[in-house]
């Protein structure tokens, strides 16, 4: 038989006011009923707050009850999710494990309006959900289902090794979590930030070089960057960046802007061979892999705590809003 389930979600509204409402939601044979613990607050959540979708793609929760073909996880078990829903499996780039290129993908903010991690419950595909190691504090898990994942699988995809400099740019939600994974990758690890007060944070987290930004129009760096991960809540000043680039170098331009436009020199392009690669989340092979990853290395979010209620969470977007964070906001479920 087909159980249905009635629970709490929040989302916002053309103003951008937190709503409390329910979603119904049959429990089909594939799916497990996630009991939410924890939902991380991303920066996408601010883009999708307008617009009136069931907010969070951050989960993390406890599982509460399974569809009969669901074996995976047995009731009690800790699991998580991240952006993606739902892809075919047969189309090309799932076939190569690129599953996040699937040309049927059903992401957050496009498909499962009714429902995201800002809730009591949510009802998901067992094949999208992520065991969460013991190692990894569920809370503290939470921003790894989308800012971790999304750091990670760059210099994971791009064998990104401790041969490497790697610079990243931004400490922020995304940086502070990219510089954690690149140092116990091994690789020499530069960052670049405008505020100077970072800089002691940046190098406990594993930096071996720091180089404030604020002011200046040309960068001196011991040494050149391989890869270039840009972490920022906004665009950076090129210019500023791609002279401290190694030859053959690749930029990885994390920051989510869908209005804008991004303007390069063209000429450091051409005359040493860099790239600009996009990239979005991982796959559920490679987020799987971040995981174990994080749990082996003890690589942690360092995060803000609020109360999963109308108040709390608008209190995380204004301190997200106001890049008071440091670094991600994780809201709490209070029933």
């Amino acid at each position: 038989m087909v159980s249905t389930h009635t629970f709490t979600v929040f989302k916002g509204d053309e103003t951008g006011k937190i709503h409390r409402a329910t979603t119904t939601r049959k429990l089909n044979p594939d799916e497990v009923l996630v009991k939410i613990t924890y939902s991380g607050l991303c920066g996408t959540d601010c883009h999708y707050r307008p617009s009136g979708c069931v907010l969070g793609h951050e989960g993390i929760g406890v599982v509460e009850e399974l569809g009969e073909n669901a074996h995976r996880f047995k009731k009690g078990d800790v699991v998580g999710w991240g952006y993606i829903h739902k892809t075919c499996g047969i189309c090309l780039n799932c076939l190569k494990g690129q599953e996040v290129y699937c040309v049927a993908r059903e992401f957050f903010g496009t498909h499962d309006l009714d429902q995201g991690s800002m809730g009591t419950h949510a009802i998901w595909r067992e094949a999208y959900l992520f065991a969460i190691p013991k190692e990894i504090e569920p809370a503290k898990a939470a921003p790894l289902m989308c800012a971790g994942a999304t750091v990670f699988a760059p210099l994971y995809e791009n064998n990104v090794n401790a041969t490497h400099t790697v610079g990243i740019v931004g400490i922020g939600g995304l940086g502070h979590l990219a510089i954690q994974f690149a140092a116990k990758m091994g690789c020499r690890v530069v960052v670049f930030s405008s505020s100077e007060d970072k800089r002691a944070e940046a190098l406990q987290l594993g930096a071996s070089e720091f180089y404030s930004t604020k002011g200046k129009t040309k960068l001196e760096v011991a040494h050149k960057i391989d890869y270039l991960l840009v972490a920022t809540s906004y665009l950076p000043s090129w210019e500023l960046y791609l002279d401290v680039m190694n030859a053959l170098g690749s930029v990885f331009p994390l920051t989510i802007d869908p209005v804008g436009l991004m303007q390069i020199p063209y000429p450091p392009f051409l005359t040493n061979g860099l790239k600009i690669v996009g990239t979005i989340i991982a796959s559920r092979g490679v987020h799987t892999i971040m995981l174990e990853f994080a749990a082996r290395h003890k690589v942690q979010a360092m995060i803000e705590v609020f109360p999963m209620n109308e108040e709390g969470i608008t209190e995380a977007f204004a301190k997200l809003d106001a890049g008071k964070l440091r670094y991600r906001a994780v809201l709490q479920n209070q029933m």
